[in-house]
């Protein structure tokens, strides 16, 4: 199946991003989903939640390389964009569970349009 901007012009598909100066708005909608993705290890932390709940421990785990500081900024940056919820559940000792929005749910496909971009032969 074809991704849903297949066939668009690239004026049509960019135009409310074009502006008299030749920079860019911060209301340009590709603008806001890459400045959502930006840094280093964004995108696999959204896939890793793509499969459901997670703690900070589990999100550690998956992703070994990746610093828990790094990791913790991630969080922090994916919680202020909408894109995750952080819950904490009651008890001791408490728990932090990481959970995609709805809107981080339609970052989903996005993604996979950047990995099949980025996987096709040159």
């Amino acid at each position: 199946m074809a991704h849903q901007t297949v066939g668009y012009a690239s004026a049509e598909l960019l135009g409310s991003c074009r502006r008299p100066d030749p920079a860019p708005g911060p209301d340009c909608p590709v603008e806001l989903t890459l400045a959502v993705l930006r840094g280093r290890w964004t995108p696999l932390i959204v896939g890793e939640l793509a499969h459901g709940s997670r703690g900070f421990s589990d999100l550690a785990r998956a992703l070994p390389s990746l610093s828990d500081k790094v990791l913790s900024d991630r969080l922090t940056q994916l919680t202020g964009a909408g894109v995750i919820e952080r819950r904490r559940t009651p008890g001791w000792p408490a728990r932090v569970c990481y959970t995609l929005t709805e809107h981080g749910h339609a970052l989903v496909p996005v993604l996979q349009a950047l990995w099949d971009w980025g996987s096709r032969p040159r």
